[in-house]
């Protein structure tokens, strides 16, 4: 075996005894299994006005959208996707990409200009910590959730433009940012906010139309949205929303939209059906924020470490990676899905259960499924 293989095999199995090792699960269709993992929070995935919408547009185009956006790939189910979705957001464009990933690492290089300053939160997803280090800027990462040190960043660099950069509802522990706060401060220092809404979108706000909506901040010039396609709505993909100007310079000069396959436009078909159920769907939000109250009083009740949660992710303290392993692996084995967090895929290098809740899943079976967690609790 040559060196570099060697390397990577030292490397895998360094990590394996850390308990870090990964595996890749195929689920069949209809495996049965109590999902409390993924993030289809609306149940939207599988609604029978997403599946016919994405259904007749797979008739109409076929399988792929055969082309980048500049090319070939824009459709008329994109056109119609990114007006409803600047609209149900209150702003004045959006613009779709084939993953929510690459719209945050296009939204954070347009932008940055010469001495910008990225003030980015502690806990922020990777893909917006990736977008940061691509752009080139200097970055000042602040401690989690506060106002306080983001103002104090931004004032110990007068002068020079910068981006406030966070997560609405955070992906790991599901807190919500204080969204006004930081406007407030961004704003004193004439920064701009970057927020991306990927696990707001569809739960909170006016009509579902996510953190920044519920903090007021819809259409403000000084305010842009990212989120993805892929959780309150059931689909794939992500998008960027904000002034007209900058989706005329991510057309112009992004990258991650510029060179990458469009979407197919069965998907992008599939988000706009499960755009409109989403915004119609209030009763959905409240049992969602029900079912997430039930969970962390039952998790507490039995002793464990559990995290508020401001929309459908809820985060379960484990003593450490291994015993987490463990934890979602005997899960599994009764038939409930769980994700399981560990470093380096966590902000604080605690390892944890990760739950989401899907309205989808039939009540009784939510209800089981937290037995379950709680009788195979490590």
């Amino acid at each position: 075996m040559s060196e570099w293989l060697e390397q990577l095999e030292l490397r895998a199995r360094l990590r394996a005894k850390a308990g870090l090792a990964r595996q890749l699960r195929h689920r069949p269709a209809g495996d049965g299994v109590v999902d409390l993992a993924g993030n289809d929070y609306l149940g939207l995935a599988n609604h029978p006005d997403v599946v016919a919408a994405a259904r007749s547009a797979l008739d109409a185009y076929g399988l792929g959208a055969t082309g980048s956006r500049l090319v070939r790939g824009s459709t008329d189910a994109h056109r119609a996707l990114e007006e409803r979705l600047a609209g149900w957001l209150g702003a004045e464009t959006a613009l779709v990409y084939s993953s929510g990933y690459l719209a945050n690492l296009g939204a954070v290089r347009a932008l940055t200009r010469p001495r910008t300053l990225l003030v980015s939160d502690a806990h922020n997803h990777a893909s917006l910590i990736d977008g940061c280090r691509i752009s080139g800027a200097e970055v000042v990462v602040t401690p989690h959730a506060d106002a306080a040190a983001v103002e104090a960043a931004l004032a110990a660099a007068p002068g020079r433009p910068a981006v406030v950069v966070t997560e609405s509802i955070f992906s790991v522990d599901g807190d919500l940012a204080p969204l006004a706060d930081l406007h407030a401060a961004a704003r004193r220092h004439g920064a701009l906010l970057l927020v991306d809404d990927a696990h707001a979108l569809g739960v909170t706000g006016p009509a579902g139309a996510g953190g920044v909506a519920a903090a007021g901040l819809a259409g403000e010039p000084d305010v842009v949205v990212t989120a993805t396609l892929s959780k309150s709505l059931g689909a794939a993909g992500g998008f960027v929303a904000g002034p007209a100007p900058l989706t005329r310079h991510l057309v112009d000069t992004g990258r991650t939209f510029i060179f990458d396959t469009a979407p197919p436009p069965a998907v992008a078909a599939g988000a706009l059906a499960a755009l409109e159920v989403a915004r119609g769907s209030d009763g959905r939000r409240a049992e969602l924020a029900d079912r997430a109250a039930t969970l962390v009083r039952r998790l507490r009740a039995a002793g464990l470490e559990v995290s508020e949660p401001s929309g459908g992710v809820v985060s379960v303290t484990a003593p450490g990676p291994e015993s987490a392993v463990a934890w979602a692996a005997d899960c599994r084995d009764r038939g409930v899905a769980v994700g399981c967090f560990r470093p380096p895929s966590t902000p604080d290098s605690r390892a944890r259960l990760r739950l989401t809740v899907n309205v989808g899943v039939p009540r009784a079976d939510f209800d089981r499924a937290l037995d379950v967690i709680v009788e195979c609790a490590p």
